[in-house]
């Protein structure tokens, strides 16, 4: 099971993180098309949603508060989903078909996040898990609990 969460967090995170980078690398090309769709300040706001992203996917990645990095894909994929994919307005039925399809996208990643934030942390392998082992060394020497030692 622990071989399946790793892989899992890697394609998950990796995703998030490629489009991360993806976001900063064409921020200019991608600020156009926020612009089409009514998004202020569109450039800032594809920089901005490219830091999430990429900070998202990779503490998803790592391990490294995990639920933090969920809450910030979470906080991108929500209001994206209803500024840029607004399938219910479209009139044409291929581009309405084709906003529902990333509408829908979203949504069910939204919800793999959200089951993700149940995940008890640390996760297993690790950032987390391994500072709270490595904590764990220098609270116990000698079998003496070094917290409870006066100050």
């Amino acid at each position: 099971m622990r071989a399946l969460h790793v892989l899992g967090r890697l394609i998950f995170g990796g995703f998030f993180a490629y489009n991360g980078v993806n976001h900063l690398q064409h921020s200019e090309e991608m600020g156009q098309y926020a612009a089409a769709k009514g998004v202020p300040s569109p450039q800032q706001a594809v920089q901005a949603s490219g830091a999430m992203l990429l900070a998202g996917g990779l503490s998803i990645i790592a391990g490294l508060k995990p639920k933090q990095g969920l809450a910030a894909i979470i906080a991108f994929l929500i209001p994206v989903s209803f500024q840029m994919h607004r399938f219910w307005e479209e009139q044409d039925p291929l581009k309405k078909q084709n906003e529902m399809i990333h509408f829908m996208k979203n949504m069910a990643l939204v919800g793999a996040a959200l089951a993700l934030m149940k995940v008890e942390e640390p996760w297993p392998a690790s950032i987390d898990a391994a500072r709270a082992e490595d904590e764990e060394m220098f609270v116990r020497l000698g079998g003496r609990d070094l917290r409870a030692l006066p100050a």
